[in-house]
C-alpha cells in the first residue's frame, strides 16, 4: 500500500521556498549589504577622474549582492579610453572596480587633426597622450578607426616601443627603407615594415646603449639578426620611400635575438 504525502508537506516546503526567496531579495538590497565604499583602480588616462567620477556615481544605491554591471558599463561608454570593466563585490560593504584601458601608443594626424591610436588603430578621441610619436595618415578614418594601411602598419611598429624608446620617439613616417623613426637625441631608426616590431626595437635598444652607434645618423633594423649603422648628414625630413638606406653602411653590428617570450 502506498502512502500518500499529505498535502500539507509540500505545501509548507513551497511555502518556505517562497520565505527563503522573498527574504533574500529583501536581504540583497537591505543596509547589511549595501555598498558604502568604490575602489577604482587602473584608470590612469588623462579622462582618470571623470571616469572615477561616472563609476562611483553609477554604483551608488548598489548592494555587493545586487551589482548592476550593465549600469556600471553604460556609466562609462562614453569614455574612449575604456576597454573594459572587471566588478568584483566585496560582501558586505565594497565594490572593487578594475579600468581596462585602451593605450594610446601615437597621435594619428590626418588633415591637421590629431588623435591618439591604439596599437589596432582604434581613435581615442578626448584622451590626451604624452611621449608618444606622431604618424600621418592620408585616407581619412572611418567609423572612428584607422584606415590609411601605412599608418596601421607604423601604429603596430609603435605599440611595441619599449618604454625607454616610446618615450623619445618622436615621429613615425615612410621614407627610405619603408618606415622609420625619428628618435629624440639619436639616429633614425629604420624597420622598413611592421614585421618583428618588438625584436627590432630591442635589437636598438642594445646598440643605442653600446659606443658603436655615436656618431650614425640611422641605425638600419631591417635584417633580423644584424643592425647596420650608418649615414652621415642630416636627413630629408619627408624622404620617398626607396628600398634602400640612403646611404651605405658604415659600421655593422650582430646582436642576439632575444628569446624570452
Amino acid at each position: 500500500m502506498v502512502r500518500r504525502i499529505p498535502w500539507r508537506v509540500p505545501a509548507g516546503v513551497a511555502l518556505a521556498a517562497i520565505g527563503l526567496l522573498l527574504g533574500f531579495l529583501w536581504f540583497r538590497d537591505s543596509s547589511f549589504a549595501a555598498v558604502e565604499q568604490i575602489v577604482v583602480t587602473g584608470s590612469g588616462s588623462s579622462e582618470g577622474e571623470q571616469v572615477v567620477a561616472a563609476l562611483e556615481a553609477a554604483g551608488a544605491g548598489m548592494s555587493t549582492l545586487h551589482v548592476d554591471e550593465g549600469a556600471l558599463r553604460d556609466a562609462v561608454d562614453p569614455f574612449a579610453s575604456v576597454a573594459g570593466l572587471r566588478v568584483r563585490p566585496d560582501f558586505p560593504h565594497t565594490l572593487r572596480i578594475e579600468v581596462l584601458e585602451h593605450r594610446p601608443v601615437a597621435i594619428v594626424e590626418t588633415n591637421g587633426i590629431e588623435v591618439p591610436a591604439t596599437g589596432g588603430g582604434l581613435l581615442l578621441e578626448g584622451v590626451r597622450a604624452d611621449d608618444v610619436p606622431l604618424i600621418r595618415a592620408t585616407k581619412p578614418p572611418l567609423e572612428g578607426r584607422v584606415q590609411d594601411g601605412r599608418a596601421l602598419a607604423a601604429l603596430r611598429v609603435a605599440a611595441a616601443a619599449p618604454p625607454e624608446l616610446e618615450a623619445r620617439s618622436e615621429r613615425l613616417f615612410f621614407g627610405q627603407g619603408g618606415i622609420r623613426l625619428d628618435l629624440a637625441g639619436g639616429p633614425d631608426l629604420v624597420f622598413g615594415d611592421a614585421g618583428g616590431a618588438a625584436e627590432r626595437w630591442k635589437a636598438a635598444a642594445r646598440v643605442l646603449a653600446d659606443d658603436s652607434s655615436a656618431g650614425a645618423t640611422y641605425l638600419d633594423l631591417r635584417v633580423a639578426g644584424l643592425v647596420a649603422a650608418g649615414g652621415v648628414g642630416p636627413l630629408d625630413p619627408e624622404p620617398e620611400p626607396t628600398p634602400a638606406p640612403e646611404t651605405a653602411p658604415t659600421a655593422a653590428v650582430p646582436f642576439e635575438p632575444s628569446t624570452a617570450g
